[in-house]
């Protein structure tokens, strides 16, 4: 039997190991997911506390439900390691790695590069290897590559690459990782019907393409559109507001059109992994290529320069108060990205409790999801979340906004604040005064 037919076999079987690299918001539900379909699955991540907890039987990402891990521990197919050697043990091996940006807004992509060479070094005859990290058109190809054959293996002969972009949306009830259409792209023909085959054991629909750089390419796309028209809304915002209409008022007028209108919402500023990222690894690999993206670097400047705005917002709500930024306390309400999620990454709160610090005010959160921050890539604020009283909103200068989560009382909020600055259209509903409530 050659390696491709007893890959085949194996996963038509549901007998093949599935390794995933990466056990966040990514890898850990799909984990999970190849589980539910009966394969025996290994997870691997550089967290040692992310293993212990798993092999515990406790899930540290919350929106995945309680039962997660323990329900894969008690199943008995199921293992959890930092060790890469084991690599080989895995007749797939699936790359859910970050791939953040550089502090020139260049791609990272170090954590793909260490995986492969992990992956290469533990690669035997027989192995699919997926990519699932969003990156730049030719990542697979030029990137994961390269290192895969560095030893000998040849693919599409001894072993298979493909990529299939991640299209997780934490905290989702409407879709989820089985649910959520699967593009896969291989760097050859029996590459890509392997991992086609892989996914269609596990994932509800499954949509083949012709290549690992037109996956690649369809997911960039895909968070392109989003920030280009979450930029438009945002300008829209600072426009509309100079001239005293209500962007939101705008925004659900337009979209009672039946056709032609797709309705995106303004903030104070991009979070999540893809959209504030995905942009950038493309301009980057189109100037390689020669070629411009301005409309998109347009749309890039105007996403990051909105934390500025609510803060500049904040500034001038104070001053007509006879109040300074200095020495004012501020309190930020959420540091998720997102309504009703733990996941922080991206998130503009950051940036915003940075900004009034640097101007000296004193910033608390509050977010129900997020007890403590905790060490990141590029910030490490050592705060914890204060406690959310009709007392203590009283004894701040300002609220600000910056996520809806549906836990908060929104109507308590309005009561006991003094001035709110509202970015996400939160208070819309709220009865009594509205004087002290100023979007932003």
């Amino acid at each position: 039997m050659t390696p491709p037919q007893r890959l085949l076999a194996l996963i038509e079987a549901r007998t093949a190991t599935v390794g995933v690299i990466g056990l966040g918001y990514v890898g850990l539900p799909l984990l999970a997911a190849f589980h539910r379909a009966g394969f025996r699955v290994i997870g691997f991540d550089v967290d040692p506390a992310k293993i212990v907890s798993l092999k515990r039987g406790e899930n540290y990402l919350k929106h995945l439900g309680s039962r997660l891990a323990a329900d894969m521990v008690e199943a008995g197919r199921f293992d959890a390691t930092t060790d890469r050697g084991r690599l080989g043990e895995a007749d797939a091996v699936i790359s859910c790695v970050p791939t953040p940006l550089g502090p020139h807004l260049e791609p990272d992509l170090s954590f793909v590069e260490k995986s492969a060479d992990d992956v290469a070094k533990a690669l035997r005859p027989g192995q699919l290897i997926v990519l699932e990290s969003s990156t730049y058109p030719g990542t697979t190809r030029g990137v994961m590559l390269p290192r895969l054959e560095a030893h000998g293996l040849k693919c599409g002969q001894d072993f298979f690459l493909a990529y299939s972009p991640e299209r997780e949306d934490p905290g989702r009830r409407d879709h989820n990782t089985q649910t959520i259409p699967k593009l896969v792209g291989g760097i050859d023909a029996p590459s890509g019907q392997a991992a086609t085959a892989l996914y269609q054991q596990a994932i509800q629909q499954v949509v083949p393409v012709s290549s690992a750089e037109v996956a690649e390419a369809a997911k960039i796309l895909e968070n392109v559109y989003r920030a280009v028209n979450i930029a438009l809304v945002n300008e829209m915002k600072t426009v509309l507001a100079t001239m005293g209409i209500d962007v939101w008022e705008v925004i659900a007028a337009a979209a009672t059109k039946p056709f032609g209108f797709q309705p995106f919402y303004p903030g104070p500023g991009l979070g999540g992994h893809c959209i504030p990222v995905d942009p950038y690894y493309l301009t980057w690999k189109a100037r390689e290529a020669g070629q411009p993206t301005r409309f998109i670097e347009l749309a890039g400047e105007i996403n990051r320069a909105m934390p500025d705005y609510v803060v500049h917002r904040l500034a001038l709500a104070l001053n007509d108060r006879g109040k300074a930024v200095r020495g004012s306390r501020v309190l930020v309400l959420g540091l998720a990205y997102k309504p009703d999620v733990d996941d922080v990454r991206e998130s503009p709160s950051f940036e915003l409790i940075l900004k009034l610090k640097a101007l000296g005010a004193i910033v608390d959160y509050n977010d129900p999801h997020v007890p403590a921050t905790h060490k990141m890539r590029n910030y490490d604020l050592q705060m914890t979340s204060v406690p959310l009283t009709a007392e203590a909103l009283a004894g701040y200068d300002c609220v600000l906004i910056s996520t809806h989560h549906s836990a908060y009382d929104w109507q308590m909020i309005a009561d006991h604040s003094t001035l709110i600055i509202d970015t996400r259209n939160a208070l819309k509903d709220v009865k009594g005064r509205r004087e002290h409530i100023l979007p932003a």
